[in-house]
């Protein structure tokens, strides 16, 4: 075996793998506006062997007030789940969606920061690319593991930021560079679709995370990447990045992004916009 894949991996490559031990697909389609729809979509049809992660179910926490809308699950739930797939910490994960691997993105951030799980990839232009090699689907949903076990490190804290960290950057204390992986509409308080207040955080420049893709949703190459990102840092260190977004999910896919361009880790703000905006004596700022 080649990997480790630690970043994204091709429809060629997963397919010569996908039925070897010690791999684990999983299928993290979802809809913001019809929850349903992943799982209905899984059921359609799924590549061979892969599980099913709901968003809200296994990939967040239960909302709470101030923590946005998809809060973290704890490490203890999201163990368990990871468990029930069969993952262990030898287990080389695969993720994929079919909407620009936003929810890929989100699985894959949690491992290798939540859990410290470094073999895990994105399935490079999700299923779109895999169905345009020609390669199958299925309909049967394997069964949950009851003897895996996760037993994974400790969440890489220093990766992860609460609100209290980013009224701190706001205010001028502590150095970092909030990057707003929404669309520039949202960004700058034109229309807001989703959350009931537009705009975005005091300071935080805009990097959408569509613009990490190619037309065919497949991940620009490394040096387009590392050129976009270094022209946002200038002289910054990229451990200086905090990325945001609306709930703490696109904003994974800039995380990603910054991995594939070489750019190493990054810090994301999990409650994002929505945990942002629950206090109205917070700052909004608008149209920059």
């Amino acid at each position: 075996m080649a990997g480790p894949y630690t970043t994204l991996i091709d429809p060629k490559t997963l397919a010569a793998h996908i039925q070897k031990p010690g791999w684990v697909v999983v299928d993290c389609r979802f809809a913001l506006t019809a929850p349903e729809l992943g799982r209905q979509n899984y059921d359609a049809g799924h590549l061979p062997g892969a599980f099913y992660a709901d968003l809200e179910h296994d990939l967040s926490g239960p909302r709470a007030p101030g923590q946005g809308r998809h809060p973290l699950p704890t490490l203890t739930a999201f163990q368990a789940t990871l468990g029930r797939w069969g993952i262990t910490r030898d287990t080389q994960v695969v993720a994929y969606d079919d909407a620009s691997s936003v929810f890929a993105s989100r699985l894959w951030w949690l491992l290798r920061v939540f859990c410290g799980h470094d073999a895990v990839a994105v399935l490079d232009g999700g299923l779109a690319a895999w169905k345009g090699q020609g390669l199958p689907l299925s309909q049967y949903a394997p069964p949950f593991s009851l003897a895996a076990v996760y037993r994974g490190s400790k969440p890489r804290a220093a990766a992860i930021l609460d609100t209290d960290a980013i009224l701190a950057v706001v205010a001028g204390r502590v150095r970092r560079l909030l990057i707003d992986a929404r669309g520039p509409e949202r960004f700058q308080g034109l229309a807001e679709s989703i959350d009931p207040v537009a705009g975005h955080i005091p300071g935080a420049v805009n990097r959408p995370f569509e613009e990490n893709l190619r037309s065919d949703k497949t991940f620009r190459d490394r040096d387009d990447l590392r050129m976009a990102f270094e022209a946002l840092l200038g002289a910054r260190d990229p451990r200086e990045v905090v990325h945001y977004c609306g709930s703490g999910v696109s904003a994974c896919h800039n995380a990603l992004a910054m991995a594939v361009a070489g750019l190493g880790e990054t810090t994301l703000y999990p409650g994002s916009w929505s945990a942002w905006i629950s206090d109205q004596s917070r700052p909004v700022a608008r149209r920059s």
